[in-house]
């Protein structure tokens, strides 16, 4: 009988084995999207994987959702335009089985990535306005900041409402709110300029959102043929500020620079005047008061790496991508004390108009883009010292 019950088991197993496994035409779909490539690579069979997901009823919605994470911008495109087939059919023929709830959970869930969140905010919005207006200022902090934009806009609303009946106080409140959560340039000026001429507030913009003013750059070395990313200049070795070091074309040495732009802007054309197919480095410390995680956030259109206390942290062989505020988020550890922190910035060779900028911007800041200060910060340069420095000569 023991023998029996074992062989009986064992035919079970065997047999469960051969049974094939239940068609997920969501997953599977998905798999076969996301290998689309370049210039239209596989897109037959991912136009064919589209059609079977666009027929899926109302189940698939959030697992669609779902699969965006870890999917590429093409793949995303094809994910989000099946799922929006799907929920407009379904908001038409049935729109008792949306699954609105799994949606708002999925949007209120951070771990999720922001263009996801953000289409199942819209989707929430296309059956329900009042639902999705009351759900927006949740967001003034968010991770997001598709969502976080939206929230920035019903305080600058708020404010200027209040400015308009006269309440200057309760006025410069909501607009501190803003701009304390408002990380899009154009909001940014907008608030300043509101905050500034109508509330008569001063303001430091650099020091408010933690960006770094005071450098040492180091420049040019070469980078004809955009080998100048890989090559593994001097700086790189470790900073020695009294150095001299052999350049494109020349020996070069650190030069004292710091910036006035409001958001931090760190210009290499401003010390060494336009010039292509060069590399250049910006040197600065930063002292914090503990150990803590923190993120580097980086805005630049060049090709660039950053070095935390001579520890790579990540890089980008791209060249004018176009380039904003917080376009980069590096998460990295500080430590108590002096902190260095180093960065590579590549100019191509192209000659277009578009194509002259090199430059980046970088504040340090949580997880949530509130800045955090260098207990040795600097006071923000002024304008008016622009003209005591003198650029260099071509």
């Amino acid at each position: 009988m023991h023998w029996k019950k074992i062989s009986a088991l064992v035919c079970l197993v065997v047999c469960s084995l051969l049974v094939p496994a239940k068609a997920d035409p969501v997953a599977d779909s998905v798999a076969i999207i996301r290998k689309t490539g370049p210039e239209g690579a596989g897109s037959t069979a991912a136009a064919a994987a589209w059609e079977t997901l666009s027929k899926l009823d109302a189940s698939a919605i959030v697992p669609l959702l779902e699969s965006m994470d870890g999917s590429g911008p093409v793949a995303k495109n094809w994910i989000r335009s099946a799922l929006e087939v799907i929920f407009t059919k379904t908001a038409r023929e049935s729109p008792d089985s949306l699954p609105m709830g799994d949606v708002e959970s999925f949007l209120l869930n951070t771990r999720h990535p922001s263009p996801a969140r953000k289409l199942a905010f819209d989707l929430i919005a296309s059956v329900d306005a009042e639902k999705a207006s009351g759900l927006k200022p949740r967001f003034l902090n968010d991770p997001s900041p598709e969502l976080r934009l939206d929230a920035v806009q019903l305080m600058i609303s708020k404010g200027q409402s209040l400015l308009d009946e006269g309440k200057t106080n309760e006025a410069t409140e909501a607009l501190q709110t803003a701009l304390d959560s408002a990380r899009d340039v154009d909001q940014i000026k907008k608030i300043a300029k509101m905050l500034r001429e109508k509330a008569n507030k001063t303001l430091d913009l650099p020091k408010h959102f933690g960006f770094l003013m005071h450098w040492h750059v180091v420049g040019p070395f070469d980078n004809t043929d955009r080998k100048g990313f890989d090559a593994i200049y001097e700086p790189e070795n470790g900073v020695d500020l009294n150095a001299v070091y052999e350049g494109k074309t020349k020996e070069v040495a650190w030069k004292n620079y710091f910036t006035t732009d409001e958001y931090g802007m760190v210009d290499f054309n401003q010390p060494y005047n336009p010039l292509k197919g060069v590399v250049g480095y910006a040197y600065t410390e930063f002292e914090s008061d503990q150990d803590r995680y923190a993120q580097l956030r980086l805005g630049c259109k060049n090709a660039w790496k950053i070095w935390l206390n001579g520890d790579f942290v990540f890089g980008r062989d791209e060249y004018h991508r176009g380039m904003r505020i917080d376009q980069y988020q590096l998460p990295v550890q500080l430590k108590k004390g002096k902190n260095t922190i180093l960065v590579k910035a590549c100019q191509d060779e192209q000659e277009h108009d578009w194509t002259k900028e090199w430059q980046f911007q970088i504040r340090v800041c949580d997880e949530t883009g509130t800045a955090i200060l260098s207990t040795t910060r600097k006071p923000t340069p002024q304008k008016e010292q622009v003209e005591r420095r003198r650029p260099a000569k071509p």
